[in-house]
């Protein structure tokens, strides 16, 4: 029969000093605050895009082109694009972690996870800050209307 040592009903809680780093708690905090600003950014994004303009059938490379003209949008979808990719992978991160059993596949699920989210933030920042509203060559019918017809 083993003994076990099993602290008396009355013994106070003793506490221990935790050794994990606070990564978790700044990223449970994050997923929150994150959350809360991207519903802002999504339906002021949807607000301007479908309600306060002529609706969907107006969205085209026109009107694409003339709200990235504005410094103001492109910082409006750059941290969408960025909070957006950044709270999923968050909490695709702390599923990995839930769900992975063996270390192995968890670090491969997380590096396969972590490549792709910098991978789209890349790219989609790239196409953000490079994208040229007035290109030579293209319809004029299509272009916006600030861009010149020389």
């Amino acid at each position: 029969m083993s003994t076990t040592s099993i602290p008396a009903p009355r013994t106070g809680y003793s506490r221990h000093k935790s050794t994990r780093s606070k990564f978790e708690m700044f990223a449970w905090l994050f997923m929150r605050i994150s959350g809360v600003v991207l519903v802002i950014l999504i339906f002021g994004h949807l607000f301007v895009n479908l309600w306060a303009g002529e609706g969907v059938q107006a969205i085209d490379f026109g009107f694409v082109a003339g709200k990235w003209a504005s410094p103001f949008w492109q910082i409006w979808d750059l941290l969408m694009l960025w909070l957006a990719m950044l709270h999923g992978t968050n909490g695709l991160r702390t599923i990995i972690m839930d769900y992975a059993e063996k270390p192995g596949t968890r670090m491969a699920l997380q590096v396969i996870l972590y490549i792709a989210s910098i991978i789209v933030i890349v790219l989609g920042t790239l196409v953000i800050f490079t994208f040229d509203p007035c290109p030579a060559g293209a319809d004029p019918a299509l272009l916006a209307s600030f861009c010149s017809a020389a």
